[in-house]
């Protein structure tokens, strides 16, 4: 690619360069410290100026300061911006996947004309968006760069940190996967004890232990696809094996959380009253255990296809 270089620019030679490249589409960079470089520093998609011998006309009109005067410093700086607006958006699909797997058991009572009992309660919802999922959405704002970060070209300056791929990731695809599989194992465990499209499941009912058990699964499911939606949304771009599986600690003890505190509402008697659980045996225990590999693994697969085609 051909390369050109100016040498001891003019500001009005910068501002020109600035127009110039703008018009082009190109994303604008532009140094300087002086007050003649301020209408070039305002122009460019990113002024940068000296912060110790820098005037104050020109750090005014800049979007970047450098306090050190390094010129290094500004790649470290980009760096780090990339990686707090990657974060935030794993941040959000992380948040976002779990809406379709809460909202589906509703949906599906609804359109079976209650035929289907219920499988999630709103006392349940509140656990998960109140006790389960904060610690490893607040962990996924701790992540490193991806590797490659800066090799990536700017995003466009009309996109947003909400696109559609987000949405199509976070609702359309683990979202998705998610809501089927939850809602496997509730019908597992219906259907293993007997259980008809209709049949009453209400408190001293023969199918009412099986229901809250079934519910019970449905939360659990949740939780333990949370798991593996967190560790899908720790990479946009690259593969999970590229960044490292226990590279981000505070994740890993916010998992190690939401797994106990899951167990509590399952097992321990006050808080199964409290919250309407069930013990879950040991086969609806090794079921859901294996959301979280199938919940990453289908994501992996699909930016595995995406890398494969740009």
């Amino acid at each position: 690619m051909e390369r050109i270089v100016f040498a001891r620019s003019s500001p009005e030679t910068k501002l020109k360069v600035a127009d110039a490249l703008r018009s082009r589409g190109q994303i604008v960079a532009m140094t300087g410290d002086g007050v003649n470089d301020a209408p070039a520093l305002h122009r460019a998609h990113i002024g940068v100026v000296m912060g110790r011998s820098g005037t104050d006309v020109a750090r005014e009109a800049s979007t970047m300061v450098m306090t050190d005067d390094d010129f290094a410093t500004i790649v470290t700086a980009i760096e780090s911006g990339r990686r707090v607006y990657d974060n935030v958006r794993k941040f959000i699909v992380y948040i976002f996947a779990h809406l379709t797997p809460e909202v589906v058991p509703f949906v599906v009572f609804a359109l079976s004309g209650g035929a289907v009992p219920l499988p999630l309660t709103v006392l349940r919802i509140l656990a998960i968006d109140l006790g389960t999922e904060t610690l490893p959405a607040l962990a996924l704002g701790r992540e490193r760069a991806e590797p490659g970060v800066m090799n990536r070209p700017p995003r466009p300056s009309t996109q947003g940190v909400i696109n559609k791929d987000m949405l199509i990731r976070s609702w359309g695809w683990l979202g998705t996967v998610s809501a089927v599989l939850v809602m496997t194992a509730f019908f597992y465990v219906l259907r293993r004890a007997g259980w008809q499209p209709g049949e009453p499941t209400g408190p001293g009912t023969p199918l009412h232990d099986a229901y809250l058990t079934a519910t019970t699964a449905t939360f659990a499911g949740i939780v333990t696809c949370q798991v593996g939606t967190a560790i899908a949304a720790r990479t946009d771009h690259a593969a999970l094996r590229d960044i490292g599986l226990f590279t981000n600690p505070p994740l890993l003890a916010g998992i190690a959380f939401e797994l106990a505190f899951t167990a509590a509402l399952v097992y321990v008697p006050p808080l199964q009253h409290l919250f309407g659980t069930a013990a879950l045996p040991l086969d609806v225990v090794l079921l859901i255990a294996a959301f979280p590999p199938l919940v990453w693994g289908t994501d992996e697969i699909r930016r595995w296809s995406r890398r494969r085609h740009q």
